[in-house]
């Protein structure tokens, strides 16, 4: 009876201890969907990855410009100044790749105007560090000086900026990142037109609605691709985002483990195996006999444990019994 009581008595303190793990463990999960529910998501380009200049109603290039990706324009396939581009990609002008490319930017242009906001802004963008998320203007978007973009740690963290009418970035403004921010998940989706300012540094995706202006000595890492409208170059650099892959990151990551052990002293070494040859023979018991062998049919040997038999299977393989 003591017993019974004291089981009882043991259960029941439990009892809330137990519960409340529960609640808090669904309290967990509910925050944990939220939070995913609120996160920004990649923004799949398709074919319209491999532009780095993509547009609608022709492409004009000024002096000499340096693309490290595809260029192509549909319906309007006129390029004007192709002659000053250095293109690594190809000129796909108005091909059946680029039409398909400009049907893949429809989508990812839907695609990052449809995220669900995380954050409204109205304020000039400079100055600002900023967290993965999406970040809307109702109307027009501007960058003056530096908008810093922190990933955390986290170099799959994405960014979605959408501007209700027109993205415009001063002169000399940048977009920096740190954390571990990558160019090819920042997103810039434009309600109507993006010009991006003189000498400035720019990061990320634009896809807008008309049209874009690239004005004198910028560099992007990233694309420009316009729905409808044209785009406008002028002695610029415009390269494709080559985002670390999870592979990479882990080499990486040895790669500077390796290297800080060398710079403390330390060595590494290849591991040995701890067996150097393959057994042969049967396998011993507690008792110091040995049953099975090679060959034998599978059988049960009672081996002694204690005051007690146990009977155990063994099954022979070509290095003995094993049970």
């Amino acid at each position: 009876m003591k017993h019974t009581m004291r089981s009882r008595h043991v259960f029941g303190r439990r009892a809330p201890g137990a519960a409340i793990a529960v609640a808090a463990a669904a309290v967990v999960l509910l925050v944990g969907v939220v939070g995913s529910a609120q996160a920004a998501t990649p923004v799949g380009l398709g074919t319209a990855g491999s532009f780095v200049v993509l547009a609608g109603a022709g492409v004009t290039n000024t002096g000499p410009t340096t693309l490290g990706g595809d260029i192509g324009t549909f319906p309007t396939t006129s390029i004007s100044g192709s002659g000053s581009l250095t293109i690594t990609g190809a000129n796909h002008a108005g091909d059946a790749v680029t039409q398909g490319a400009k049907t893949d930017l429809t989508t990812a242009y839907n695609s990052a105007a449809g995220q669900a906001v995380t954050t409204s802004v109205s304020a000039d963008l400079g100055g600002q560090t900023l967290t993965p998320g999406v970040y809307n203007s109702a109307s027009s978007m501007a960058l003056t000086g530096a908008l810093t973009l922190n990933a955390a740690g986290d170099p799959d963290a994405v960014f979605v900026f959408q501007a209700g009418s027109t993205l415009v970035t001063a002169s000399g403004s940048s977009v920096v990142l740190i954390g571990g921010a990558q160019a090819c998940n920042i997103f810039w989706q434009v309600g109507s037109s993006a010009t991006l300012g003189t000498g400035s540094s720019f990061r990320g995706t634009v896809l807008a609605l008309t049209s874009i202006t690239v004005t004198t000595g910028t560099t992007v890492e990233g694309r420009v691709l316009a729905r409808n409208g044209a785009v406008t170059l002028d002695t610029d650099v415009i390269t494709a985002p080559a985002c670390t892959t999870p592979t990479s990151r882990a080499n990486a990551a040895a790669a500077a483990a390796a290297a800080a052990a060398a710079a403390a002293g330390g060595t590494t070494t290849a591991t040995t195996p701890q067996v150097t040859a393959r057994p042969s023979g049967g396998v011993q018991t507690g008792d110091g006999s040995t049953v099975g062998r090679p060959g034998a049919a599978p059988h049960r040997a009672a081996v002694p444990y204690g005051s007690r038999v146990t009977a155990l299977a063994f099954v022979p393989t070509q290095w003995g019994a094993l049970g």
